[in-house]
């Protein structure tokens, strides 16, 4: 176990943001997570804990004065191997998109469209990642987690994870309350491409391709190419991809909306809701490229805030506050981010 004071959180945040936790773990196995829950029970130490994975998803306001956990966990075991379907425990602590690359290496199907998704496995089953018409939710069985407040295993089933459009149960009334220590998948071994969202069937045409000869390994590399082109590297640029979530809305308020904006894009939910792209009404209000102080909207996608150069979480904060205040005022719509703020 990895075990340090006073500890810079700059590698473990995607924004770039240089806050720093009192106290910084790193756990190498189940049962070291264990061991320091039960420390923690019996020295009394109830200071804030947080578990976090890549740090893509986070914005810190503020220093942490407490501990946080993270998991160096990294191991990939089958199952089960059953007619069509194979069946993976996948460690938290893998970076997401390894995992997708050994999975379509290993011909096993399903994950191509989360490909160059930021973060860790166990951050997968907490937000419910997504993109490109596909999310975690269709593919994870089973969660294993450490409650945090006991030191206890919990085996969460998908349907117990409570899973919504980027929400999951462990986002709202168990949040903070368990960490993911490992991830069950269900994957084909025959690949079924999904090609029904974002303009993937118009970039299979563009690079040539034909439906029935596209492989899992070309989707998921046309896949990264449209995100590099539209997501600016962390390394370069600091941010947590998309910032906001796609309102949801009543059909009958994106028909009022498109009274004035004949040509606004939107995805059918059901018959009584339409999905609305956060990103478009952000760029109507003018912020595309646009910004305030040190924290920008990327110029390229405005669903994207970025870190221009040493931006604190506030100044962030503050840029997504204008944004929310300004789309609600010309369209009537609140956005929220998925992006967590600490």
């Amino acid at each position: 176990m990895n075990s340090q004071d006073n500890y810079s959180l700059l590698p473990h945040n995607t924004f770039g943001i240089d806050a720093r936790a009192t106290h910084f773990v790193e756990y190498d196995s189940v049962e070291e997570l264990q061991a320091f829950v039960r420390q923690r029970i019996e020295n009394g130490d109830n200071s804030p804990l947080l578990h976090i994975g890549g740090g893509s998803n986070l914005l810190f306001l503020n220093n942490f004065e407490g501990t946080i956990l993270h998991s160096r966990m990294k191991k990939i075991e089958v199952t089960a191997d059953e007619n069509d379907y194979v069946y993976v425990r996948v460690s938290a602590g893998i970076t997401w998109d390894d995992w997708v690359q050994y999975a379509v290496d290993s011909n096993w199907y399903g994950l191509e469209n989360l490909s160059l998704i930021p973060g860790e496995v166990g951050a997968s089953a907490v937000q419910n990642i997504g993109a490109y018409g596909s999310e975690a939710k269709d593919f994870i069985i089973f969660v294993d987690t450490v409650d945090l407040q006991t030191g206890e295993i919990r085996h969460f089933t998908a349907d117990e994870c409570q899973y919504g459009y980027r929400n999951s149960i462990f986002k709202t009334s168990l949040r903070g309350r368990y960490a993911v220590t490992y991830v069950h998948f269900r994957l084909s071994h025959s690949f079924r491409p999904n090609l029904e969202y974002g303009g993937l069937r118009a970039a299979i045409e563009r690079a040539g391709i034909e439906d029935y000869n596209l492989t899992a390994s070309q989707l998921r590399n046309l896949i990264i190419d449209i995100r590099r082109e539209k997501l600016p590297d962390p390394a370069v640029l600091g941010n947590a991809g998309s910032f906001f979530m796609n309102p949801i809305i009543p059909r009958s308020t994106f028909e009022r909306i498109a009274r004035d904006y004949p040509q606004a894009p939107h995805y059918d939910v059901d018959a009584d809701h339409v999905k609305i792209p956060a990103g478009w009404m952000i760029e109507q209000c003018g912020w595309k490229g646009r910004a305030l102080g040190p924290a920008g909207v990327y110029e390229k996608q405005a669903l994207v805030l970025v870190n221009l150069g040493d931006a604190t979480g506030k100044n962030i904060s503050n840029l997504c506050e204008a944004i929310q205040a300004d789309v609600e005022s010309r369209f009537g719509i609140r956005i929220y981010p998925e992006v967590n703020f600490i």
